[in-house]
């Protein structure tokens, strides 16, 4: 019997999706709304836990399991986001049918995600892709009626089916090159690897398996339909949950398990990084659709979290590591304002209701409802990268450790994409504040508020205040160093 108190997090989050799944059952679609309370209450008992256990190192299950550093600090980025989210989703959800299913959905996802984070082990790590990836698969063509979320929903289920085979392919052959599926086993027999040409093809195939989930172009095909498709809540879960979870699984198998392979990967990884950013940003200048917009912008995000892999120094790891959070509640919130705008256009049956996230939909909403112009405003901003703001210290970092390790021409690519990005956020902002509103203001849920002001408080924090997480990132970066 090994300590399980270590996994209290996971356990919590386990319990909670099932607590929820059985009651829901007996409740009517009027009582259920006190399950997205429920949910909450559980996802931040499963926060205060993951905080608490900081510091703590173990491997567990025959060392399949590793809590970590950098296991821990991922959590934190899942849970704030399942935080965000089911907050927000208390008002989405409001006298529906189908409360439970979703929030035991969401509970599954970001437990799957958590289990990525501590995997040190290649069965163990694919098991718990699969869940998160299942759970939401499901939750992106949760509006059935809706054919733009039917349609997301397919494409990023065929394209993760194709991704996992390709992923499960590149563990194969590093079994059958190595002998073993454990993390710390392959990195001792490296050596292996690196003789055989198996070593390349599997650390190709890999790349285009985690690669799906990063987002990273061209494996990006699925991303801006299924984020347009799905409910904003879960387009919040997506961008700023499961992406990362990509990133935590590439950051352990690369950086770790094929250290001997650094050579190939690098060179593959600094293709894929600056194309990624550049194709986010340019494509995202031409979108209308606001959540379109954010999904190539969140490719673009994509593209300068990929530079740690690039630029590979401790810093750049720290930077990394501390943009994935950072960028969780950028992302998040803004998924969650655009979603705030779409109640707003569906309840009022007012502006162009075939596309609820469309550009003239954002007209005057500091007018109309000033709390979400002003938040949105504050996570374009940060994701510009505009100082205070944890986007700009996140950047910072990140882009300095280019420049630092000599690869300053990196780093003028990065810099350059991000004053590009100004322009299309800088757009919204105008049609928020300059152009005259086309409607009466209207009051905001209580749900959709506290799920805004808790983003745009991680984002202050981690701006105004970004010690305590450079630290936690940077003992994180460790486990990898």
């Amino acid at each position: 019997m090994e300590n399980l108190m270590l996994l209290a997090p996971e356990i919590v989050v386990a319990a909670t999706g099932l607590i929820i799944l059985f009651i829901g059952v007996f409740m009517s679609p009027r009582t259920k709304n006190i399950l997205g309370y429920l949910a909450t209450l559980g996802v931040l008992a499963a926060l205060v836990l993951t905080i608490q256990s900081f510091g703590i190192e173990a491997t567990m299950f025959s060392g399949t399991v590793s809590i970590d550093a950098l296991s821990q600090f991922f959590k934190l980025v899942f849970l704030a986001v399942a935080l965000i989210v089911s907050v927000a989703s208390i008002k989405y959800n409001e006298n529906s049918d189908h409360t439970e299913e979703f929030y035991s959905l969401v509970l599954f996802a970001t437990l799957g995600m958590m289990v990525v984070a501590s995997s040190n082990d290649f069965i163990l790590l694919f098991c718990a892709f699969e869940l998160a990836s299942f759970a939401t698969y499901a939750l992106a063509g949760f509006e059935k009626q809706n054919q733009v979320s039917l349609e997301g929903a397919m494409k990023y289920f065929m394209m993760g089916a194709v991704s996992s085979a390709l992923m499960l392919f590149g563990i194969s052959f590093v079994y059958g090159a190595t002998g073993t599926t454990s993390i710390p086993m392959i990195a001792e027999n490296a050596s292996l690897l690196a003789e055989n040409p198996i070593g390349l093809v599997a650390v190709v195939l890999l790349i285009a398996g985690f690669g799906f989930k990063m987002a990273l172009v061209p494996f990006h095909m699925w991303a801006p339909d299924t984020y347009q498709g799905s409910p904003s809540v879960v387009s919040s879960l997506l961008a700023a949950g499961s992406k990362k979870m990509g990133f935590v699984a590439a950051f352990r198998v690369f950086i770790l398990a094929l250290a001997a392979l650094q050579p190939d990967w690098q060179l593959a990884f600094t293709i894929l990084a600056v194309v990624t950013m550049t194709f986010g940003n340019v494509v995202a200048v031409s979108q209308t659709s606001v959540k379109r917009m954010l999904a190539y912008s969140s490719l673009a995000q994509a593209g300068y979290i990929a530079m740690a892999f690039v630029v590979m120094t401790p810093m750049a790891l720290t930077g990394g590591i501390f943009y994935t959070l950072a960028h969780a509640f950028m992302k998040g919130g803004a998924f969650i304002a655009a979603g705030a705008v779409v109640w707003m256009i569906t309840t009022q049956r007012t502006g162009d209701l075939q596309v609820p996230d469309h550009l003239d939909n954002f007209r005057g909403l500091g007018k109309r409802m000033p709390l979400v112009a002003l938040c949105m405003t504050v996570f374009v901003f940060a994701l510009a990268g505009i100082p205070l703001t944890s986007g700009f210290m996140a950047k910072f970092v990140l882009f300095s450790s280019a420049i630092q390790a000599g690869m300053t021409w990196l780093a003028v690519i990065a810099i350059l994409n991000s004053a590009l990005s100004l322009f299309y956020y800088a757009r919204l902002v105008r049609y928020m504040y300059f152009l005259p509103p086309e409607g009466k203001k209207i009051g905001l849920p209580f749900p959709y508020a506290a799920a805004l002001l808790l983003a745009t408080a991680g984002v202050f924090a981690m701006g105004l205040w970004p010690e305590p997480f450079l630290q936690w990132a940077m003992e994180a970066a460790k486990v990898l160093i």
